[in-house]
């Protein structure tokens, strides 16, 4: 079924079953062996539809990262190091999709997996996820084929910000009474994002349920009107919105 499941890069409900069906295996858990099938299974997946994940639309690629970022943080080292391998090899795979220029979808959609995972609380078990940050920094520094290109520099690169975001969570911890230090943190990290619209859009979302919780509706609605503005800016550069984000001037000059 080849041909109908990579019709529209993937896009089709064909391969919405047959991927969903391999997630579902990550969501619910596992025995430790049933777990090593379900790895080397998703492995072969990447490998036969490329396309479906690094050119189609993002969302599955985004979802697998979810679930695999949760499985690094798992308690069971083997499925740790099962789930750092199956990240890399999608790094990896990426790269070479692009001609080995970039892996840019992968990173993006890793950090936003990083970030969606902390608002979640999912993403507890510090150490055991840097020991997979770790363990894909070596995947990466004694993978022979790659060592001529950007690669290892690049999956470096977003290891390291990967630690910046954990660092900027564990002050958020250390304030979690303190409800304005904790919006500060969010917000300076929404602001160090500004250059990525996807990132910036999970930090405001994420500060939006903060504010929520706190009873802080007012601020919440400015943070989803930063969002809107943020995509109404994002189509109008794609010439799909004329007016972009000065629409939304009658409803703050924040904006």
């Amino acid at each position: 079924f080849q041909t109908q499941l990579l019709s529209n890069d993937g896009h089709n409900p064909l391969m919405k079953k047959v991927f969903d069906i391999h997630l579902a295996f990550l969501k619910n858990g596992q025995s430790e062996a049933a777990l090593k099938h379900v790895f080397a299974s998703l492995r072969a997946f990447i490998s036969k539809f490329p396309s479906a994940f690094f050119k189609g639309r993002v969302n599955m690629c985004a979802a697998l990262c979810y679930e695999i970022l949760k499985c690094c943080t798992s308690k069971v080292s083997s499925t740790r190091n099962e789930a750092s391998a199956l990240l890399y090899l999608l790094m990896r795979n990426n790269f070479e999709f692009t001609k080995r220029r970039t892996f840019l979808r992968t990173h993006l959609q890793i950090i936003i997996a990083v970030s969606q995972l902390i608002a979640d609380v999912a993403l507890s078990g510090g150490t055991r996820f840097q020991d997979s940050l770790l363990i894909i920094n070596n995947f990466a520094n004694s993978d022979r084929p790659m060592k001529a290109t950007a690669f290892p520099s690049e999956v470096k690169d977003l290891t390291k910000r990967i630690r910046t975001v954990l660092m900027a969570t564990a002050q958020m911890k250390e304030h979690e009474k303190d409800p304005e230090m904790l919006i500060d943190l969010q917000y300076s990290l929404a602001k160090s994002y500004a250059s990525t619209p996807e990132l910036r859009k999970t930090w405001l979302d994420s500060m939006a349920k903060i504010h929520v919780k706190n009873g802080d509706f007012s601020e919440a609605a400015m943070c989803y009107v930063h969002v809107a503005a943020l995509v109404a800016e994002f189509l109008h550069r794609k010439k799909l919105f004329p007016s972009g984000c000065t629409a939304f001037r009658k409803i703050t000059p924040n904006i």
